[in-house]
């Protein structure tokens, strides 16, 4: 934790992060006042989504073939050049072509895309392996932060200045992010491995190291299950239950989002506070919060009263978090360094596509039948992983002699 490459890491991911917040926001702001359609405002988190999406599918081809560093150097240094060629072009063209618009939004999170699971599997290489707790605890309360006040902050800037103002910040956050990444130095030696055949299958690689350990198949089966049942909580469908089912003014959206974020960065705090008995329990913690994460939405898809569905949406941003945590840490702790990246550029890949299609179709659900059942299908959902992680717990280790039995398992399979 004392590192400086990891501070470089947190404090450079940070700026970029609040810098991606900045930017969408000001884009957001200038595509509803040249079109006032709510249509084009939706497109925006769907191509943002496909973007991460075509990124994270040819991850694997670059992971084999670039460090880890160089791709989150060339990823940032990439990203502010297209932000410094959007700034000009907002600059010379007041009224921008929209397409164009959207084509900068694709290109920059095709970008991220290959650089998140570089961030993500670049963590465990720069603290002791005794710290990871510590470390994903750390990383995700400075990252909740910065999305709890990043939209707050954003949207203030663009009232006070305008989209194209917020912009231009948004270009110095990414240069300084840029400097911070380039004193990042990883300790693992990089080995190109770039004789590994078609690129088909150098584009498998992560889904297949997944798919053939048993212990990584049942984490990401539950992954899978959460990433769609998850969806239930996006601005759309929580914006029609805080009107329809509560009642109340769109003031109370933004209450609930707080109230989530806020569960998110007090259970990152609970696990830095207590992390010898998080450490010694991260099986029953998986287990014990996926259960209480599809208890705590099924109790938010039938609340009616306002200040119930605030707490239990602060409750289950403490639940996400904790057993978020955990399900990194699991990961971290068993893969090697060559396949957690892979790993993490797959989940990324896999989790952008699954989020664009389901918020479609609960969108879809919302629309025809009551957004009360699109809760209670989240909930059995999640309530579908949990029993899934009771009935494979066993795979759920991390001591040597659970090692040896997800081993075991793997031959058998």
């Amino acid at each position: 934790m004392k590192s400086q490459s990891f501070r470089f890491l947190w404090i450079g991911q940070s700026l970029a992060n609040l810098g991606d917040i900045f930017y969408i926001v000001g884009l957001i702001s200038m595509l509803y006042g040249i079109t006032e359609s709510p249509f084009m405002l939706a497109l925006v988190p769907f191509i943002n989504m496909m973007g991460r999406f075509s990124g994270g599918m040819i991850a694997p081809v670059l992971l084999n073939r670039y460090s880890l560093k160089t791709l989150l150097v060339y990823s940032q240094v990439c990203k502010t050049i297209l932000l410094g060629l959007l700034s000009l072009l907002l600059i010379i063209q007041l009224t921008p072509n929209i397409l164009v618009l959207l084509s900068f939004i694709f290109m920059i999170a095709f970008l991220d895309g290959w650089a998140s699971p570089a961030s993500h599997a670049m963590l465990p290489r720069l603290v002791p392996n005794n710290e990871l707790v510590k470390a994903n605890s750390f990383f995700s309360i400075v990252y909740e932060t910065v999305n709890l006040g990043g939209w707050a902050l954003g949207g203030l800037l663009v009232a006070l200045s305008g989209g194209q103002h917020v912009i231009l910040l948004t270009l110095g956050l990414y240069v300084i992010a840029s400097m911070m990444m380039t004193g990042i130095a990883d300790p693992t030696q990089f080995q190109p491995n770039d004789s590994t055949g078609r690129r088909s299958g150098e584009l498998q690689e992560g889904w297949l190291i997944i798919w053939r350990n048993p212990f990584y198949r049942s984490l990401h089966v539950i992954i899978v299950f959460e990433a769609v049942a998850n969806v239930v909580w996006i601005a759309s469908i929580l914006y029609v239950f805080v009107t329809e089912v509560l009642g109340e003014t769109e003031a109370w959206w933004g209450y609930i989002n707080t109230s989530f974020f806020i569960g998110m960065v007090i259970g990152g705090v609970l696990c830095t506070r207590f992390i010898s008995l998080f450490e010694k329990n991260m099986k029953h913690v998986l287990i014990i919060f996926s259960i209480g994460i599809s208890v705590i939405t099924l109790l938010f898809g039938l609340a009616t009263i306002s200040w119930l569905a605030l707490a239990f949406s602060g409750i289950n941003g403490v639940f996400q978090q904790l057993k978020g945590i955990a399900s990194d840490t699991f990961l971290q702790k068993v893969a090697t360094s060559e396949e957690l990246p892979k790993m993490y550029a797959a989940q990324g890949a896999l989790g952008s596509l699954l989020f664009a299609v389901s918020s479609l179709t609960f969108g879809a659900l919302a629309e025809v039948w009551d957004v009360r059942f699109t809760f209670l299908l989240s909930a059995t959902l999640l309530g579908v992983a949990a029993i899934y992680t009771v009935i494979r717990h066993q795979r759920f280790c991390i001591k040597e002699q659970c090692l040896l039995l997800i081993k075991n398992v793997a031959n058998k399979d």
